[in-house]
């Protein structure tokens, strides 16, 4: 597959005095088909990374390229977005006077497609996203769930070949989620779209084939999405016991101390845990 998303030192300030520094060189490369989740705390840079990439906003120093191709060198960035990216955010940001159909059609109106057409390209996506009963209903009528599905659908209008989810799951319950990651994973299978998922749910992460974790404005991890128990492992070695643990510093883990250690030593259980991380994490 070919590389369609590629930052090199990508480095984002902000502020005039003491600035802050979103994004501190971020080198990264995502393939054409791929799915993947960007996490991190609050602040880490997911948010800041997303909107470069879909050209929302500028970098101080370094480069995003799209099949190649520079975002600085594209003279309308609005053109652009328009044409290849597709915008699915927390808040799904639906007309709240407009029908679920007429919310998917906002998007082609810029483009040189007759009305006709539009709207059944927005019919076509409706019922692609699960909501063929649901379109001629105001964003009020829908679920959490659907609105976001309608977001979905209008994402894909002009045919996108990137889409860029930020927290898309965020004002969903559990079950809800679920659905939903599971229609962008069938999406991503069926039409070879790439589409990156910033949140801070694991549960989330997982379902795509991919996981970069950031902090700091930097990526910190980048690797394939394994089965469960190898991703509650990673999580572990990312947390405060699981770095105590790897560096052999159980004498700080409190109350945990006596049950994974003996005389001060570690378990023969204790030590298979932490050789087991040892390899995950490394």
């Amino acid at each position: 597959m070919s590389t369609m998303i590629e930052t090199r030192e990508l480095t984002k300030l902000y502020g005039d005095g003491e600035q802050v520094r979103a994004l501190d060189g971020v080198n990264m490369a995502i393939r054409q088909g791929e799915m993947v989740a960007v996490m991190g705390p609050s602040g880490s840079g997911k948010s800041t990374l997303l909107n470069m990439v879909g050209g929302l906003d500028r970098p101080t120093s370094g480069q995003v390229l799209i099949d190649g191709q520079d975002l600085a060198t594209i003279r309308s960035l609005d053109a652009f977005r328009a044409q290849t990216v597709g915008f699915v955010f927390q808040l799904h940001n639906l007309l709240p006077t407009l029908t679920a159909l007429e919310n998917v059609e906002v998007p082609m109106r810029g483009q040189p497609i007759g009305r006709r057409a539009r709207r059944e390209r927005a019919r076509e996506l409706l019922t692609l996203v699960g909501l063929a009963d649901r379109m001629n209903h105001l964003p009020s009528q829908l679920s959490g769930g659907q609105r976001q599905r309608v977001a979905i659908a209008r994402a894909l209008a002009n045919r996108p070949r990137l889409i860029l989810a930020d927290e898309p799951t965020g004002n969903l319950d559990t079950a809800a989620g679920e659905e939903l990651m599971n229609l962008l994973a069938d999406l991503n299978l069926s039409q070879r779209t790439t589409i990156i998922v910033v949140t801070h749910d694991r549960r989330v992460a997982r379902a795509t084939g991919r996981i970069l974790i950031m902090r700091d404005g930097r990526v910190t991890d980048d690797h394939a999405v394994a089965d469960p128990l190898i991703e509650d492992l990673r999580e572990l070695g990312r947390s405060q016991l699981g770095q105590r643990l790897l560096a052999g510093r159980i004498e700080e883990l409190g109350p945990l101390r006596q049950a994974l250690s003996r005389d001060g030593r570690f378990t023969p259980e204790a030590d298979y845990l932490v050789s087991v991380l040892r390899g995950v994490v490394d």
